[in-house]
Order: C-alpha cells, then structure tokens, then sequence
C-alpha cells in the first residue's frame, strides 16, 4: 500500500481569511487535534499563504484567528481625507500596519525555520511569471530558506490596488491571487512532480474564505471596458479558483478532495472589510457540518516529521 500524502491548501481572500483560521481552530477544538500534524504539505496563497506560514511555524489556528483579531482592523484602516483620490494613483493601504503585525508574530524567524513543507505563492511583476517561496524540502531549493517569514508574507499577499508590491532581490512581488488564489493544484503539482508522489495517495483539504455567487448583468454580454470595470477582477479571481478545484477533483479523485468555501450573502464580506461576527458565525456553522469528513478523510494519518534539507545548522 502507498503512504498516504496530505495536502491542506489555504485561499487567498484579505481579511476573510480569519474564516479559515476559525475553521481549523474549531476543528481542533472539536476532534482533539492538531491540524497541521495531519499533513505532509500545506500551500497558501495571499491570507492563505500567512495562514500556512504560522502553522509552519508552530502557531495554533486559534493563535492565527487572534491574529487576525487583534490586528486586522488596524491594517485595513486608512484615516487619509483624499483616500479615494489617493487610491486612483496608489495603494490604498500603507504595507507597514502588515509589516508591524507580522513582526510581533513571527519575528525574526526564517521561512526555512517551518517545521512544515510549504509553498507558497506570489508572483513577479518584474518578470511577469510566476514566483513560489518553497521550504527545503528538495536539494535544489537552497535560496528561499533563508528569506525572513515577514518578508515571504508581506510578498503573497500584497494584493494589487490594496497594498503595494513587495521587492526582494531585484524581484517585485505581488499577490499569489493574481494567478492562483486557490492553491490546491499547485500543490498537488509539487507533490506529484518534484517530490514524485503517486496521484492515488494523495488527499486534499482545500479550504476557501468564503464566496458569494453574484449576479452577472447582461451589460457584460455586450463587452466593453466600461461594462467590465467592476466585475472583470471579481470573473477572473472566481474562475482561476473553481478551475483549480475541478482540476484538482479531476486528477486526485473526488472522494480524496475535500473542498470547503460556503456561499455567504452578496456584498456581506470584503477582502477588506469584515463582520468579524459574522465570519465568526459562518465558521462555526460550517466547520461542525464538516468536522465528521475531516475527522474520517485525514485524522488517520500522521505526517512523518518535517526534516529540511537546508538550514542554518547545516550551512
């Protein structure tokens, strides 16, 4: 019998993502576990990708959602009079309340310091291609490692027109949501093609931030760039995510994929503007609908211990 091997991938979706961070704290709380004890690779994008970088780090998900709590407000804030107009020509969010946050979380800890496989995405304005921060868990990927958790954080989720991009080593890095805001498949790539994982023993836990099903006015039909101004990044964002969450079920088998974003209410949640009540509330509802599937599709198996092929000791 093949091991098995398990995903957890993490969406993007700004402040939503304490959504996801209360599932898996719920989720603990409910089956007596420890999440990430169950998985051999968790890949995040955006809030996702901080998600999966506190796991890796040893952060409970009840330590994520205060995180998110406590600090949320205070990096979706912009007290500025000329916001709107400021917003025509920059972000519409300083990067530092993100960078100071961060910080107090993770300090001066390294993404190679994850006690997990992590890949998280971003990707290079500078390059125009796709960019993935990858812990050492291959003996080519000797660069990333080093790199401070803060700096692989504020990359994923500097998401276009909220925050500004983040440079690093001549690269300018930008949200991973642009072109995978819904991981799954990039991490089932990594497992089935660089670590050279069988399809057949892989299970995936995909865990979205909520969405809301929206309705397409028929203005669109008729093209457009003014039709297509508010709904065109809304269209594309969706579409990536479901395409990826199809593919995935497509080459992993449905019974393997467990796939977890609840339809909310249009217009209840934004990327930057949520009822932490609200969240709060749908993340009860749906994580104890679930908990029985979790518990039956991925509690059985312990990840073996994390051990990097790079690190500080070894260098």
């Amino acid at each position: 019998m093949t091991e098995r091997f398990q995903i957890l991938a993490l969406d993007g979706g700004g402040f939503r993502g304490m959504f996801s961070a209360a599932v898996l704290a719920r989720l603990e709380e409910d089956l007596g576990v420890r999440i990430a004890d169950h998985f051999d690779l968790i890949a995040g994008t955006s809030t996702g990708g901080i998600i999966a970088l506190g796991l890796g780090l040893g952060l409970s998900p009840q330590q994520i959602l205060e995180f998110y709590t406590e600090h949320g407000p205070r990096i979706f804030r912009d007290r500025s009079r000329l916001r709107g107009l400021k917003h025509l020509m920059r972000a519409k969010y300083s990067a530092e309340p993100l960078r100071a946050a961060l910080t107090e979380v993770f300090g001066e800890r390294t993404f190679g310091e994850s006690t997990k496989r992590l890949v998280i995405t971003s990707y290079n304005v500078a390059a125009d291609d796709v960019y993935l921060f990858r812990t050492p868990h291959l003996p080519g990927l000797k660069r990333d490692w080093r790199e401070k958790a803060v700096n692989v954080a504020l990359a994923t989720s500097a998401a276009p027109t909220y925050l500004p991009g983040m440079p690093l080593d001549g690269a300018r890095l930008v949200d991973g949501g642009v072109w995978a805001n819904n991981p799954a498949m990039v991490a089932v790539t990594e497992a089935v093609g660089p670590l050279s994982v069988p399809l057949d023993s892989i299970r995936v836990f995909s865990l979205g931030t909520t969405t809301d099903v929206r309705h397409r006015h028929r203005r669109l039909d008729r093209g457009g760039l003014l039709p297509w101004a508010r709904d065109a990044v809304e269209v594309l964002m969706r579409a990536q995510s479901e395409s990826a969450a199809k593919q995935v079920r497509h080459f992993v088998g449905k019974d393997d994929v467990l796939r977890l974003n609840p339809t909310v209410p249009t217009g209840a949640l934004a990327l930057d503007d949520v009822d932490t009540t609200t969240l709060s509330g749908w993340a009860g509802h749906v994580s104890r609908d679930v908990s029985p599937a979790v518990h039956r599709t991925f509690c059985d198996h312990l990840a073996p211990a994390f051990v990097p092929l790079h690190s500080a000791r070894k260098e």
